[in-house]
């Protein structure tokens, strides 16, 4: 199983399906508690960074593919300027809260707060994308110690960049 435990492993094929939830339940809610779109992306990262950590890099991308985490990165950036501009669209005022105005909720309700919503949504998803994306990027490059002391850079199939 090339150096990973097995218990690591088969804990990990649990876990991260609850970190992957945690992490949604922090976004959705994150309005009404603490919480919102960053802190719940850095939780979902998490959930496809133990995958990558505990069962390697094929595990991680049969989760999240690397050109669909591209992807979700460029559209939760797109969407969250989308909501902005959205805001100004109909109320004159960039970023405005222009759902709340039109239809505002009871208060201490999951759609109670308007584009607060769609707009962690939106950074949830970019937050996580990005981050997992970083991990990769990271985890593609292997330093190793030259019998000198100093370091250099290898890629997995052992050509320098």
């Amino acid at each position: 199983m090339d150096n990973r435990s097995m218990v690591v492993s088969k804990i990990s094929r649990w876990v991260a399906p609850l970190i992957f939830i945690f992490g949604m339940y922090v976004i959705l809610y994150g309005h009404l508690s603490p919480g919102g779109g960053f802190p719940g992306g850095v939780i979902l990262s998490s959930a496809f960074i133990l995958v990558l950590l505990a069962r390697g890099r094929e595990a991680a991308l049969h989760g999240l593919p690397f050109g669909l985490a591209k992807k979700l990165d460029a559209a939760g950036a797109i969407f969250f300027l989308v909501i902005a501009i959205l805001g100004l669209a109909f109320s004159g005022v960039f970023f405005s809260n222009f759902i709340h105005q039109t239809m505002p909720g009871e208060p201490l309700h999951l759609f109670s707060a308007g584009i607060i919503i769609p707009a962690n949504l939106a950074i949830g998803v970019k937050v996580a994308a990005s981050l997992f994306l970083v991990m990769f990027a990271l985890s593609a490059l292997r330093i190793s110690a030259q019998q000198s002391g100093e370091e250099k850079i290898q890629t997995p199939g052992g050509k320098r960049p």
